[in-house]
C-alpha cells in the first residue's frame, strides 16, 4: 500500500511552498488508494512552538487535506511528533556506531569553523576533513576528559551515490560534495537527515513527495538507509515555486503563507487547484479542476522538471470563478467573517446577504466584499476622482437628477421595478438615453462609474438615502 507523509517543522506559519507539498502528497495517496500522514518534526527545540504546530494543523484543515495518521488522528506507527521519539534515534544510532558505519567527533564549532576556511583558501572541498574518524581509544579518552560532548558522523566509503527520482530521473552524488556528515548533535539530538530515514522506515512510508531543495539531502539519506539494511522509499522531487523574477518565492514577492492567503480571501478550493497545478498540468489542458479531478488525473509524467512561477493574477482570477460557483448561502457564510470584523458588523443579517448576493459577480476574493459594501452604507457621496465628479456637471445630467428626485418624492411604493419605471420617464421627458442617462445616476447615488446593478443598488438603500443624495447632487 502507498504511504506518503508530509512532515512540517512547527518553526512559523504554513509556507505556501510548503501546503504544495502537502497537497501533491495528499492528491498522490487518495489517487493510489494510499494512507496519507502527517508527522511533526519537532527536534529544533528553540524554534518549535506549539503555536506553530496548531497553526499548521488550522491551515491544513481549512484546506481540507485530511490525513489518516498523525496529531489528532490514531494510528500504529506513532507517536507522530518526533520530540517522542528520541529513545529510537538513539537507538539506531548505537547500532551504526556498533557497525563503525559512525564514528564520534569531539571536534568543536569554532575548529570546524577554521579548518574549513582553511580548506576552501587552499582549494579543497569545505565538507569535514575527516580528524576525528580514526581516533585511537586513548585519544577518545582525552578528549572526553576535557569534557568535550562528541557528535555522531556518518563513516561515508562510496564514491559515488546515486539514486532514480520518479521525476527528475537518475541522479548522482560524488562523497566529496558532503562528506562525512553528522547524525546527532553534541546534545544528543537528532540531526533532519537521520531522524527523518529512522521515521520514513518505521512508518513504513513508501514514497517521498517534496521540492527539489531536498534533493542535496537524498544521497545522505540513502547512504544510512543502506548502513541499516533498509530498503529506501522512492523519491519525488518536485520543482520549487519562483516569484515572477525568477527567484525563490519570499515576503518580498507578497503573501507567502496559507493564513495570509485564507485572511485575504482566497477560498481554499481555489488555492489546491492553484498550487496543484504549479508545474502540474491536467491532459485535458483545463484549468478549474475539482479535488475530485485532480485526484483522478493525477500522473507523475505530467510533472514539469522546470521551477514553477506564482502568477498571483491567475490566482485572483480561478478564485473568482470558484467565487461564482457558490451558492447564495455558501457565499455569504463564507464572507460572514470579514463582515464581522467590519464596521458592518451590527447590520441586520437579511442585507448582509443581500448585499453579499449583489456583490458575489464582482470580486475575485473574500475580503473585496466589505471595501465593495460600502456603496449601500456611506451616508455621504464622495466621487473617487475628478473624472467622476465632472459626470455630474453637465446640462443633461442635471436634467437626468433634477427628473429622477421629482419622481422619487411622488413615490409611496418603493422597489427595483418602480426604480425601472421611473427611469423611462426621466429618458422620455429628458430626451437623454444610454450611458448619458444612467451615468449620472449611478455617480450621484455610489460616487463611482462602475458597481453592482442600480436596480439592487437602490433596492437596498431604500428612498429615504437615495433621495438624500439626489438632493445633495443636485446642487453641485
Amino acid at each position: 500500500m502507498v504511504r506518503t507523509r508530509f512532515a512540517p517543522s512547527p518553526t512559523g506559519h504554513l509556507h505556501i511552498g510548503n501546503a504544495r507539498t502537502a497537497i501533491m502528497n495528499w492528491i498522490f495517496t487518495k489517487h493510489s488508494g494510499g494512507k496519507f500522514i502527517l508527522r511533526i518534526e519537532d527536534t529544533d527545540v528553540e524554534r518549535s512552538s506549539q503555536a506553530s504546530e496548531e497553526s499548521i494543523i488550522e491551515d491544513l484543515k481549512w484546506l481540507g487535506l485530511d490525513w489518516d495518521e498523525g496529531p489528532v488522528v490514531k494510528g500504529d506507527y506513532g507517536p507522530y511528533h518526533q520530540s517522542k521519539r528520541l529513545e529510537l534515534y538513539r537507538k539506531f544510532a548505537q547500532e551504526l556506531l556498533d557497525k563503525a558505519k559512525a564514528y564520534e567527533c569531539f571536534c568543536t564549532a569554532e575548529e570546524l569553523k577554521t579548518r574549513r576556511e582553511q580548506r576552501v583558501k587552499a582549494g579543497k572541498s569545505a565538507v569535514y576533513d575527516r580528524r576525528c574518524r580514526n581516533l585511537t581509544p586513548d585519544q577518545k579518552e582525552k578528549l572526553k576528559n576535557q569534557r568535550r560532548k562528541p557528535s555522531l558522523r556518518f563513516y561515508v566509503d562510496q564514491d559515488i551515490i546515486a539514486f532514480k527520482d520518479i521525476i527528475k530521473g537518475i541522479i548522482d552524488f560524488r562523497e566529496e560534495e558532503f562528506g562525512d556528515f553528522i547524525l546527532l548533535r553534541s546534545d544528543g539530538m537528532p540531526m533532519y537527515n537521520f531522524s527523518c530515514v529512522v521515521d520514513d522506515h518505521l512508518m513504513k512510508i513508501t514514497h517521498i513527495i517534496r521540492g527539489d531543495d531536498h534533493v542535496s539531502n537524498t544521497p545522505r539519506q540513502i547512504l544510512i538507509y543502506q548502513a541499516l539494511g533498509w530498503k529506501p522509499p522512492e523519491f519525488a522531487h518536485i520543482p520549487m515555486i519562483m516569484g515572477k523574477d525568477r527567484t525563490r518565492l519570499s515576503k518580498r514577492h507578497g503573501a507567502t503563507s496559507v493564513s495570509q492567503f485564507k485572511e485575504q480571501g482566497y477560498v481554499p478550493e481555489s488555492l489546491i487547484n492553484f498550487l496543484s497545478r504549479l508545474s502540474w498540468s491536467s491532459e485535458s489542458g483545463d484549468e478549474i479542476l475539482s479535488k475530485e479531478r485532480l485526484i483522478k488525473e493525477f500522473d507523475f509524467k505530467r510533472i514539469s522538471q522546470s521551477p514553477a512561477v506564482f502568477d498571483k493574477e491567475k490566482l485572483d482570477w480561478m478564485n473568482g470563478v470558484y467565487i461564482r460557483k457558490m451558492s447564495t448561502d455558501e457565499f455569504y457564510q463564507a464572507v460572514s467573517p470579514f463582515f464581522q470584523k467590519s464596521e458592518y458588523a451590527d447590520r441586520s443579517p437579511e442585507v448582509l446577504k443581500r448585499v453579499a448576493s449583489v456583490l458575489q459577480e464582482k470580486v475575485e476574493k473574500l475580503s473585496q466584499v466589505v471595501e465593495k459594501a460600502k456603496i449601500f452604507f456611506q451616508n455621504e457621496i464622495v466621487p473617487e476622482n475628478e473624472k467622476t465628479k465632472k459626470v455630474l456637471e453637465t446640462t443633461e445630467a442635471q436634467k437626468v437628477i433634477s427628473e429622477l428626485l421629482t419622481g422619487f418624492q411622488k413615490t409611496d411604493h418603493f422597489n427595483g421595478q418602480v426604480f425601472l419605471e421611473l427611469m423611462k420617464k426621466v429618458q422620455k421627458n429628458t430626451g437623454v438615453k444610454g450611458k448619458d442617462l444612467w451615468m449620472p445616476v449611478r455617480v450621484a447615488l455610489t460616487g463611482q462609474l462602475h458597481g453592482p446593478n442600480l436596480t439592487d443598488v437602490v433596492e437596498i438603500m431604500g428612498i429615504q438615502k437615495c433621495i438624500h443624495f439626489l438632493e445633495k447632487s443636485s446642487i453641485i
